[in-house]
């Protein structure tokens, strides 16, 4: 009887044997799904200037295709305001059909391209598993910083991953010169306010030459290398292309030269105004107090934006050698300008302070091992820092009534 009851355990495995491979087959057998990046163009709100982008996984049975956005955030989540501002953002993955996410960008005239892609078939299926996991609930918030882990960036880091590094490994090693600082101010140059806000809150951080890698923080730029880029087969990794709608509104701005002169000129025209009206410090008060205001309040800004924040592409920003928050101090100085009377020798001494360290932005500007691009700002205003304290900052400064 032993070795009859033997053969049971042994039939079972075979049959469980069988049964597997014949799974393993079934699962061969059906297609992969089919991937693809959707590309979206820049619109016209200030949040829609840097483009936009997705990753489309067409299911190969049913057809549907969803779209696997990153783009998305809560602004009911309690604290949000200020964790915007201390640069503490949470940002979501979000699975959704592909006609509903593109309904938007329909209505707003903004154009979306689709590259499909070639990947293998385990790569594809991994991807999608990948995505469809981490779109759950419990998984899908993510720490969201502007320029290292936004819609692009994550989108570049699941291509990579499903080509075992191979994106980054093309990507890394090149770069076109473009930085942070340079990106931002294009995208954001149709609203003036906005690149002005990019250029003067940017430190050092973010004029580092860029690789190709660290480029794609742009969707177009992430599009773009991806049409350069080999499949772990050595075949183009972007198949085929299509438009899914065509743009309707103002293109991207494209890429220009940023000179330093006007501003240095600027600057000058504005240090002789002020030397043309020292018979007047009445007069020359009242024109120097919005400047020591907005001087005043933005470098308090950049102040806290460095040392309160985890914003760290605005961390040792010199722009605060021309933008001090000294400035706040010399308002009571203009008021009492105003109404005719001299100020007090301290705001003789803070007028040469300012002057002083507008200066020394200057000479750090030359002298630094790590660069800022912020020359523009340094000619603009330390000609008029300095008249200004010559002009003001004198002992025998006058006022009358006029």
């Amino acid at each position: 009887m032993r070795p009859l009851l033997m053969r049971w355990p042994l039939c079972r495995l075979l049959f469980l044997l069988v049964l597997a491979s014949l799974s393993s087959f079934a699962v061969a057998e059906t297609p992969p799904p089919r991937i693809g990046i959707v590309t979206m163009q820049p619109g016209s709100i200030f949040f829609e200037r840097f483009g936009h982008d997705a990753i489309v996984v067409v299911d190969p049975v049913t057809g549907a295709a969803t779209s696997y956005n990153f783009g998305y955030f809560d602004p009911g989540e309690p604290d949000f305001i200020s964790r915007f501002i201390r640069g503490d953002m949470m940002y979501y993955l979000v699975a959704l059909p592909l006609e509903q996410d593109l309904s938007y960008y329909q209505e707003s005239g903004r154009g979306a391209n689709l590259q499909w892609l070639d990947l293998s078939p385990e790569q594809a299926r991994t991807l999608a598993a990948s995505l469809a996991e981490r779109a759950k609930p419990e998984n899908a918030r993510y720490r969201y910083d502007y320029y290292t882990a936004n819609c692009a960036t994550m989108v570049r880091d699941a291509i990579d991953g499903a080509l075992g590094g191979g994106l980054h490994s093309q990507l890394s090693g090149r770069s076109r010169g473009n930085t942070y600082r340079s990106e931002s101010v294009r995208l954001a140059s149709p609203a003036p306010w906005m690149w002005l806000g990019f250029d003067i809150g940017l430190g050092p951080f973010a004029d580092q030459p860029l690789s190709r890698w660290q480029e794609a923080f742009v969707p177009m730029r992430l599009a773009a290398a991806l049409r350069e880029v080999r499949n772990s087969e050595g075949r183009p990794l972007v198949q085929s292309e299509q438009e899914l709608l065509p743009h309707r509104i103002a293109p991207e701005p494209a890429e220009f030269a940023r000179r330093w002169w006007p501003w240095l000129l600027c600057g000058l025209v504005l240090a002789a105004g002020v030397v043309a009206l020292r018979r007047r410090p009445r007069l020359l008060g009242g024109l120097a107090l919005p400047l020591w205001l907005f001087c005043g309040i933005a470098g308090a800004l950049l102040t806290f934006l460095w040392g309160f924040s985890a914003h760290h592409a605005a961390w040792a920003n010199r722009n605060l050698l021309q933008l001090s928050p000294l400035c706040l101090l010399l308002l009571p100085g203009a008021v009492t300008l105003l109404r005719g009377r001299t100020p007090r020798a301290r705001f003789r001494v803070l007028l040469w302070a300012v002057a002083a360290l507008s200066a020394l932005g200057l000479v750090l500007h030359w002298l630094t091992l790590q660069p800022q691009i912020n020359l523009q700002w340094i000619v603009l205003l330390l000609p008029v820092h300095v008249a200004l304290a010559w002009v003001l900052g004198r002992r025998d400064l006058a006022v009358t009534g006029r």
